[in-house]
This record gives C-alpha cells, structure tokens and sequence, in this order.
C-alpha cells in the first residue's frame, strides 16, 4: 500500500502520454495526406523566423494589449510547467519537492512561479472580459459561433484552475511548512500564495495535508488533460506554431508558385526548335495531374500543417479589405474549414482502416464557396498579419486555379479578360493595332 500512490500516478502518466501519442501520430498521418512540397531552402533564415516569431512572440505585440497580455500566458505557462518535472519525479519516486537542495536557487524559482501564475490569472480574466464582455468585433464574426467561442473560452477557465491549483498547492505546503509536518521541510518561496495561508487557520494538520495533496494530484492531472485536449483544440498552436513559422513563406509575399505542367508547355511554345507534332516523352503520357485544388488532398503539407496551426484570433480577417467592406471572405475561415475538413477525411480514413473512401463532399463548395474565393483581392494582408506564418492566401489561389482551369468557372469579368489576353495581347477589348490609333490623332 506504501507504493500505491506512486503506481497510480504512473499509470495516469502513462495513460495521459500514452494517449497524446497517439493523437500526434494521428495528426501526423492528416498533415501527410498533402502534398509533397520542398521546404529545404534558406534554412537560416527558417531558423531566425522561426526564432523571432515563434520564441519572440514578435508579430503578437504589433496589437499591444492583446500581444502583452499573450506574452505573459505564454511565458508564465510554459515557465510554471518547469516544476512539472519534479511534480512528475516526485510522483514517480515518492519524494517531495525533489530540487529543494538548490537552496536560494529554488527559493527563487518557486517565487518566481507564483508571480508568473498570478500574472496569468489577471491575463486570462482580461481575455475573458475581452471576449465575452467587451465582445470585441473580431471574436464575433459568424465563424466563431458554437464549438470555437466554447473552445475559446474552454482555454482560459482550463488556465485559470491550474494556476489556481498552483498556488492553494503551494499555499497549503507553506502552511504545513510552517506547522512542522512530516515530509513538508522549509523549501521555496511564497510571495503570492501565503496570502492564501490565512483561509486554512483552523484547519487540522491532515485536512491541510488533504488540501495540498488534491491540489497537487488535480495539477498534474489537469496538465495532462489539457495536453491531450490540444489535439481538439485551437490551442494546438502551442506545439504547431514552431514548425509551422519554421516551414512559412519565405519568398517575397507578392511570388506566386507556377505550376510546373503549365511551366514546360510555355517553354516548349517558345522554343523555336520545338517539334510541336513530336509525340510526347513518355513520361508526358501519363495523365496530368489536377489543376490546383478542389479538396484538402489536393493541397501540400505545409497548407495542412496551417490549417492545424491556426489559433482563430481573427487578426487575418480583421485586417482582410474584402471582409471589412461587408464580402463573405474570411481567411481564418478558410483555415477553419481546411482543417475541418482535413478532420472529416482522417475521420474517414479511421473508420476505413487508413484507406480514404469518398464520401461525396470536398473542401471547395461544400466548406468554402467560390462566392468567398473570389472576394479575395490577394493583397496579402491576412499573412502579414498572422502572428505565426499561416498563408490562407496560398490556398485561396489554389482553389481558384481549380475554378479557372479545371472548371472554367471564372467570374464573366476574368474570363473576358482572359480572352482579351488571349486574343489581343492586353486585358482591353481592342487589338494591337487599334490600340495605337490614339497616335493619329
């Protein structure tokens, strides 16, 4: 019975890895589905975005209330689960408060700890307010109604009790400190929790062991939780966001991929020693792949790996012209759908034991419409504006290549132009030579 509690606490550490695993490995397999695309250039200059960006939370202070408060949740979260490893050791072991050997070190530490925590409670309630108060315009869009403004404020009532439990944790240790209870040796620093020791005044020895013990159990067990709630969650991003600002654009945000079957047939036209009733190479013969994409399989990796990246703070479709002048077009939805979508096949591809079966639906008309493709004016705002490197661009032009090359579906006013180019050399209904009539005048 002595090792009872070190056992079970190993088999929810087990359980709770154990069944992150697998959603990991299962996220991988969706994010696999896209295409293959090389991301193996300018790796320097992937290490500094993803530096600047990821670790440096640059883009997230351009909005500083947000930013700010964003910097200090995401420092003091991660900084706080520091002390996770000697939760989990301690846990394992059977010991407590493991480092207290480091002296005036952990004394700082734990101090540290506590103010952090305190911060991030005051964080939270702000983006609380924010959201559900304040009902700032961005949080409100059409999109963001249902499971996403749950999830969103799921996050925060999470973050909220586990700092909460950190500190009646630390506070009933400082209590049982101070009382001389076995096991509870003088070690830490308690600047914001010992103003929580007066509610235990007289409180037994054991009901304050009691208190420490569910805290602490409910901390770690919460920590767990929450690390497999990522996979269901916009806060995916914390773990995403490092790869997917390494992987980002690095190109001028103006250069557009060519497709390279387009590409070869434009060169082959130029080229005067081309034989153009050459039979084609036989590679050529095959059938040509898919102009753009109509669903998610049809896009490459590093789009799929966006679409799970994005943290729906809506700063994409808040700075999107199209969206601000009243068009249906919202980048953070395009991303929301491209991974709900993305889930749908992998959820598919579950029940089907890995192999996709069609069932009928695609991300183009039955998630995003070509009304919202088309209101895009492509002038890059919503990448420039996301604060970890998506590109809801990239899939807009790949949805609207679809449209135009697969199903000449363009819009009357593009495919007049286009047949002006065609025609006339110049998106203008004259030919050339009517074209310099002006000069005679």
């Amino acid at each position: 019975m002595e090792y009872l509690p070190n056992i079970i606490f190993a088999l929810a550490l087990i359980a709770g890895i154990g069944f992150f695993a697998r959603n990991v490995k299962k996220l991988t397999r969706n994010i696999k589905l896209g295409k293959d695309v090389d991301v193996s250039d300018n790796k320097s200059q992937r290490w500094k975005n993803m530096a600047r960006i990821a670790l440096g939370q640059t883009k997230m202070v351009v909005r500083p209330v947000a930013g700010i408060m964003h910097v200090i949740v995401y420092v003091g979260f991660i900084i706080i689960n520091i002390e996770v490893l000697e939760i989990i050791l301690d846990g394992l072991l059977g010991t407590h408060r493991l480092f207290s050997p480091l002296g005036s070190i952990y004394d700082f530490l734990i101090g540290s700890f506590e103010i952090l925590a305190l911060l991030v409670i005051v964080a939270v309630v702000v983006f609380w307010i924010r959201r559900n108060i304040i009902r700032i315009q961005r949080f409100i869009k059409p999109e963001m109604k249902g499971w996403p403004k749950t999830d969103g404020n799921m996050i925060l009532y999470i973050e909220f009790v586990l700092m909460v439990l950190f500190l009646t944790m630390n506070a009933a240790d400082f209590q049982l400190q101070q009382l001389g209870a076995e096991h509870y040796h003088e070690a830490g620093a308690f600047p914001v929790s010992q103003f929580i020791v007066p509610l235990f005044d007289g409180l037994s020895e054991s009901s304050v062991i009691w208190i420490e013990r569910t805290a602490w159990w409910l901390h770690i067990l919460g920590i767990l939780a929450f690390l497999n709630y990522l996979y269901y969650s916009k806060h995916l991003h914390i773990l995403l966001a490092f790869p997917n600002t390494y992987y980002g654009k690095v190109k001028p945000q103006g250069q557009f991929n060519n497709l390279e079957s387009v590409t070869k047939e434009v060169k082959l036209m130029m080229d005067p020693d081309a034989d153009p009733y050459a039979a084609p190479a036989e590679e050529d013969a095959a059938e040509p792949e898919k102009f753009g994409a109509s669903d998610v399989m049809d896009l490459n990796w590093v789009q799929l790996l966006n679409a799970y990246t994005c943290t729906e703070c809506g700063r994409c479709t808040s700075e999107c012209p199209a969206n601000q002048t009243g068009k249906k077009l919202s980048p953070r939805k395009i991303m929301m759908d491209t991974r709900d979508r993305l889930e749908e096949v992998g959820k598919i591809m579950d029940a089907n034991k890995g192999e996709f079966v069609s069932d009928g639906k695609q991300l183009l008309n039955d998630y995003i419409t070509p009304e919202e493709l088309w209101a895009c004016t492509t002038c890059n705002a919503c990448v420039q504006a996301c604060p970890v490197s998506i590109d809801p661009l990239s899939i807009i032009v790949e949805m609207r290549r679809y449209l135009v090359m697969e199903q000449s579906a363009a819009p009357t006013e593009l495919n007049n132009m286009m047949s002006n180019i065609e025609n006339n050399g110049a998106p203008w209904p004259y030919n050339q030579m009517d074209r310099l009539n002006w000069v005679n005048e």
